[in-house]
């Protein structure tokens, strides 16, 4: 049995100001008809797999939840981690969490935010890498170098270990992010592939080489694990805190594959990018007669080379070349192509000045559906929000602000103190500083409303929770 082990820990902003902390990459639509995270686990279709593991970040877990869900592959399977502590970790959790005294499953660790354009070339080679990993090697996947890339790390193969419809090599070494001159030497000599931190392998086998390279590791995940608790919902499994706050921070590379004797090699064509910039989006995109990559509501006129994409706003560009324009609700970046590594001075920014654009979109996602900060003013907010069918608002109350509700469709049923009623399209209720209240949507359609919140104080901190159906407390 193979279990897909994605990795969707990330809280990348190369692709701000789309991808943010509480918002990344992997969980965004740049590719295909679904988010990256969505596209991983629905190219594994027709390989013999099981239903995907998944391993987040608690502060994305609701995100997670909701896009496995919407998938049909949302059953018990996401692991959450309490603080980041890189990819060797991450592994081992998923390790321990799988085998059992009558299973070893192979586990193919994938990352949720890379684009594999051709499914079927990553299919073959997938299955050239079974009997190796069921040899007890440590399969990677390296991918062939199109071009003297500088961004990544790369493997060099040894010696041919034999050949299927993909060849399969010993790994000589892996070396560093290279400059240049030497990405050149490595294009030219056919040794080399970028190391795409995609693997293969026994759970038993991963584990024996965390033993023996970083036990330190194993141990701390061992009791995280030990004690791991799966939550009301049954949708988390969630780990120790204390006991992985303790665990070293380590990649697997450096943790077990650089160091192993049992490492192979499996050469990847097949579309790999790990989408790692604005400029990298471009070039796996479709684009016009002119070579513009366009998404949203976009006109343009003497127009060339450029990526555009708009939320919802309409955007007109005239006479520009190889520029990136993004528009977002609360933010626009126009940047030159060639400039797109630079857009984390931007971020860098944002955080000195301890604004929040960096972290949170205007639209932010709940258990319940999702709220949009339509107005955002010192002693009020006017949100949109919107509560899925059977979603509702946690029992709660409020010190220093009231609410005004009013539905623009669906139905609402609203609880104030002990009072319990229905409210419908264009009907509205006022809810006083203090008071208990709920909010919960009974029908079968998404439930719309405008929500105004006025005082002095409008901090999410100010959400006393009485009855936290979603464990957000």
């Amino acid at each position: 049995m193979i279990l897909p082990v994605i990795m969707a820990g990330g809280t990348g902003s190369r692709l701000w100001p789309m991808s943010r902390e509480l918002y990344p990459k992997q969980f965004l639509r740049l590719y295909g008809e679904h988010s990256m995270l969505q596209e991983t686990i629905t190219r594994l279709k027709g390989l013999n797999v099981s239903e995907s593991l998944v391993i987040c970040n608690e502060q994305h877990r609701f995100l997670v939840a909701e896009q496995l869900r919407n998938i049909g592959q949302l059953s018990k399977n996401i692991i959450l981690e309490p603080v980041g502590r890189n990819t060797a970790p991450a592994i081992t959790l998923a390790a321990l969490n799988a085998i059992t005294e009558a299973e070893d499953p192979l586990l193919l660790v994938l990352a949720a935010d890379h684009v594999i354009g051709n499914q079927k070339a990553f299919h073959r080679a997938v299955q050239d890498a079974i009997p190796y990993a069921e040899q007890g090697m440590l399969v990677t996947f390296g991918i062939v170098a199109a071009e003297p890339e500088t961004g990544y790390g790369y493997i060099q193969r040894g010696a041919s270990l034999g050949s299927g419809k993909s060849p399969v090599f010993s790994v000589h070494r892996f070396v560093e992010k290279p400059d240049l001159p030497t990405a050149l030497q490595y294009l030219e000599s056919g040794e080399y592939y970028w190391n795409s931190g995609m693997f293969l392998f026994h759970a038993s086998r991963f584990l024996e080489e965390m033993s023996q390279f970083r036990p330190d590791i194993l141990a701390a995940c061992k009791t995280a694990i030990a004690s791991a608790q799966t939550d009301t919902h049954q949708d988390f499994i969630r780990v120790d805190k204390q006991a992985f706050i303790s665990c070293p921070d380590e990649s697997v590379d450096y943790a077990v594959m650089e160091k192993t004797t049992h490492a192979v090699v499996v050469p990847l064509d097949a579309g790999w990018n790990d989408v790692g910039s604005w400029s990298a989006l471009w070039d796996v995109n479709n684009k016009d007669a002119q070579g513009n990559a366009l998404a949203g509501d976009v006109f343009t006129h003497h127009t060339s080379n450029c990526y555009i994409n708009t939320d919802e706003k309409f955007i007109a560009a005239v006479g520009v070349d190889n520029l990136v324009i993004i528009n977002t609700k609360d933010a626009v970046l126009v940047i030159d192509k060639s400039q797109v590594q630079d857009v984390k001075k931007v971020v860098e920014f944002l955080k000195k000045n301890e604004r929040g654009e960096h972290r949170v979109h205007r639209e932010s996602y709940q258990p319940w559906g999702k709220n949009d900060k339509v107005v955002s003013m010192p002693r009020y907010n006017v949100n949109r929000v919107t509560v899925k069918p059977g979603g509702m608002f946690s029992l709660q109350m409020h010190h220093h602000r009231a609410e005004h509700w009013v539905v623009l469709s669906g139905t609402a049923k609203v609880t104030i103190e002990d009072n319990t009623f229905l409210l419908t399209e264009n009907q509205s209720t006022f809810i006083p500083i203090g008071s208990q209240h709920m909010l919960e949507n009974p029908g079968r359609i998404p439930l719309e409303l405008l929500e105004i919140q006025s005082g002095s104080y409008l901090g999410d901190d100010d959400i006393i929770r009485t009855k936290d159906h979603y464990g957000l407390s």
